[in-house]
Parts: structure tokens; sequence; C-alpha cells
């Protein structure tokens, strides 16, 4: 048994409200929709953070404009698993090429506990 391994996964799509995961070992993680699209694993957005010197999860750095364009809250719009290591998003901005695996989410958790400079430290 792997600490990544989910005992429970709960995707709220129609709240809006984000993923909760309980891992086996008990501990819980919350990631807000937002968070997992902007730490999309995919090559092509990781390799957009590395060029834009951006770590997962953070926002994508948006040009100034007069006019802002509306955008629509980002959330998948539908969610599956892929065998038992990961779960795939499709995005309602059209992006369906990121495979989240457990491992993964576990790593860059956003709880308190394990997003201590400490934590932190041990992740990057």
């Amino acid at each position: 048994m792997s600490l990544a391994d989910p005992k429970s996964v709960k995707v709220n799509i129609t709240t809006g409200t984000g993923v909760d995961i309980e891992w086996k070992d008990g501990h819980k993680s919350h990631y807000a929709f937002q968070w997992l699209r902007d730490a999309c694993p995919c090559a092509t957005c990781s390799e957009e953070r590395t060029t834009d010197g951006r770590k997962p999860g953070d926002p994508i750095k948006q040009a100034a404009s007069l006019l802002p364009m509306y955008k629509p809250k980002l959330r998948p719009e539908s969610a599956n698993p892929v065998g038992k290591y990961a779960i795939h998003f499709k995005w309602n901005d059209g992006h369906e090429s990121g495979i989240y695996s457990w491992d993964y989410l576990r790593e860059h958790c956003r709880c308190s506990e394990c997003h201590t400079p400490a934590a932190t430290d041990k992740i990057q």
C-alpha cells in the first residue's frame, strides 16, 4: 500500500467546490478546480509553467487589458478514473490532456499540514 492510494474520491462537479480525497492512511485532501486546472500535469501545461517560471497550481499570468473578457468559472465537464493510478478531467475550457496520478495529487496536497514551509521544501 502506498500513501498515495485513495480510500475515497469525491468530485463535486455539481456544487463546483472541487475534489475531496480521503487517503488510505487517513489523511484528507481538498483540491479546488481552479488549482487543479492550473496544476495540469500534461506536457503542454508543464512546459508553459516552466517557461513562465510557475509552480504547479500557480495561476497563469494574464496581460493587462482595457476590457477584461468574461471567463466562466473553471470546472470539469467530466471526471473519470484512469486504471487504479489516476483521474482524468475534461475541462469546460476544452482542455483534456492531463492525467492526475494519485502520487501527483498526494505530493501536491493543499492542506495546511502538508503546505507548511517544512513540507513544501520536500516537494520542490
